[in-house]
């Protein structure tokens, strides 16, 4: 099976129903990366993990909730998307939007 993206895999614990249009562009399911030099380094008998979330569509964790709000917006009937952002919140409003 496909991954559809982060509103479908919780759609049950989201505010959208059947018939909402969901916009995604598959972010979510970054991989979890167990480091192993920190805690050796430290001396420490611990497990430490990080999540990856430069592998989502825009590269930031970011994407994680604009597929809400611009879903949430479509929803709504808005026409345009903006932001006040000079970053990671801005390139994923523009991505999103795009898709939108």
């Amino acid at each position: 099976m496909r991954y559809t993206g982060l509103i479908e895999n919780y759609r049950d614990r989201l505010p959208v129903d059947d018939s909402t249009r969901l916009i995604s562009l598959g972010e979510g399911n970054t991989p979890l990366i167990r480091l192993e030099n920190i805690p050796a380094t430290l001396g420490k008998d611990v497990d430490i993990y990080i999540k990856y979330e430069g592998l989502n569509p825009t590269g930031s964790f970011k994407d994680r909730g604009m597929t809400m709000a611009v879903t949430k917006a479509v929803e709504s009937g808005s026409k345009a998307i903006i932001c006040a952002s000079t970053g990671n919140t801005s390139a994923s409003a523009a991505a999103y939007a795009a898709r939108a």
